[in-house]
Parts: C-alpha cells; structure tokens; sequence
C-alpha cells in the first residue's frame, strides 16, 4: 500500500627626575666641560649596542616559524587516512568497493547499505529485495512478519492472537543513519484515533528503544488515514566493526519493544478488536 510507505535539529613607571638649584651648576661649568665629553662618547657608543640588540628579535622569529613547521609536520603525518565514503583505515569496509548487478547494469553499493544486504542475505538468507536509489545515497528495504501474542497469560495478546507487520528500513548514506518503520497494515479508524494517541502518550515514556507514533496520509482518494507506526534508528557512523550486528540489534530490540506496546495498548478492548480485525 502506497500509504505505508511515507515517514516516508568574551602602572606605566614614572621616573621623577630632581634639578639641582641654578647656583650650583653655575659654580661647576668648568669642572664638567670634560665629565660632558665623556658623556657624548658614551651617547655615540649606545647605538651600536642597539644594533646588537636588534638582530636578537630577528633571530628569534626565525626560531618560532621553525618550530611551527615542525609542528605543521607532525600533526599532519598523524591525520587518518580515508577513503572514497570517508571511512578511516582501521574500519571493517576501508577502500572496498560494492556493486551489484541489476537491469540497468551494475548499482554501486555504499557501506551502510552494504551492510543491510549482508544482514538480510548472508544471515537470514532471503532474496535481495534492496531497492537503490540513483547515485546509491538512499536505499530501501520492505518485509512483512507476522506478531503473535505472549502464551504466560499475563499478556493481553494470547499465542493465538496474531497479526500482519509491515516493515520498511531505510538507509541514508550521507548521515549513515538506518531507519526501522514497523507498522500495523491497517488504518486506524476515525473514532479510536483519540484512544490510540493517548496509549500512545502512555507508551513512550515506558519505551526503552524507539518510539509509537500516529502516522497520518492521504489514501489514493484524496482521504485521511492514520497509521500506528513504531520507529527506531541507528547510526553507523564511528563504528568501525560490527555494523550489519548493529542493524540485527536494531531491528530485533525494534520488535520486541513494538510487541511490548501492542501488547499494553489492547488493555483497551476496542483497540485490541481492531488490531485483531
């Protein structure tokens, strides 16, 4: 069914310096004709021991950008290499490359959606049915499985009451992020939509993994449907070994965690009629 399938952020220093009285300097003029000479000698000195002075700075900048290169160097040595998806050198998939072979010839196949072909291929065995889409950013996987209640008789849903799940994984390359949408097959009608939102709002604080919610859309004649959805998602970004485990756990947690709320909501009768209907 088309509707199922729509989801789909802050002291200067001054110098005092004393005049002796006019008298006596008077008296001494000709006593520090001599001391004067002495102090202009002293004067012409000076410059050449700024000269000495000066050449120190210059050496020093010359010392600070050699040790800037040597720390541009280091650090630059101690980046990771990675690869054409931007994964590191010690990741499981580092420069690998996947493609599979369809009609239109073969479709590049990225890490993450790499990983959930794995999942359902080589670990549950069931055929591709992986749709990629143009450029292999996107893809998507949908499957059905069938719910069956508790048999401890403190459930409300019994061993014999079972029910149709439509399921849809998504897969989004550039956040390399997977999306697990598990809904109920059928619409919500118009006069449980109250109950279903306020077991809904019950749930979720309960709920350890993922999350209800009420998914609403147009059918094909133009009306509203609504839709009880449970989603769950995971990132693979960072783990560099265990991805197609991180998508098992995902989707295992997603459905024990789903059946757990299903199993609250039919405290209300009429919800647990139309989930059974």
């Amino acid at each position: 069914m088309a509707t199922k399938k729509s989801p789909v952020k802050k002291k200067v220093a001054t110098k005092v310096v004393t005049k002796a009285p006019a008298k006596k300097a008077v008296k001494k003029v000709a006593a520090k004709k001599v001391a004067a000479k002495k102090t202009v000698k002293k004067v012409v000195k000076k410059p050449a021991a700024k000269k000495v002075a000066a050449k120190k700075p210059a050496a020093k900048k010359s010392a600070a950008k050699k040790v800037a290169k040597k720390v541009i160097k280091q650090s630059s040595s101690k980046a990771p290499k990675v690869d054409q998806y931007g994964l590191e050198q010690d990741d499981e998939f580092y420069g690998l490359y996947f493609a599979k072979s369809t009609k239109k010839g073969l479709v590049e196949v990225k890490p993450c959606t790499f990983s959930l072909m794995y999942w359902w291929k080589g670990l549950l065995g069931y055929p591709d049915m992986i749709e990629i889409s143009k450029g292999s950013n996107t893809a998507m996987l949908q499957f059905e499985s069938t719910f069956g209640g508790g048999d401890s008789g403190e459930t409300e849903l019994t061993e014999k009451d079972v029910l149709d799940i439509d399921h849809i994984i998504e897969v989004d390359e550039e956040e390399m992020m997977i999306s697990l949408y598990s809904y109920v097959p059928i619409p919500v009608p118009e006069k449980l939509v109250g109950a279903v939102s306020l077991a809904i709002l019950n749930i979720n604080p309960e709920t350890r993994y993922g999350s209800l919610e009420l998914c609403s859309t147009e059918n094909e004649e133009g009306e509203t449907e609504h839709f009880l959805r449970y989603r769950a998602a995971t990132y693979l970004r960072g783990i560099k070994s265990g991805k197609v485990e991180a998508i098992e756990s995902m989707v295992t947690n997603g459905s024990e965690f789903f059946g757990l709320a299903l199993d609250a909501m039919c405290v209300n009768k009429s919800i647990k009629k139309w989930l059974l209907s």
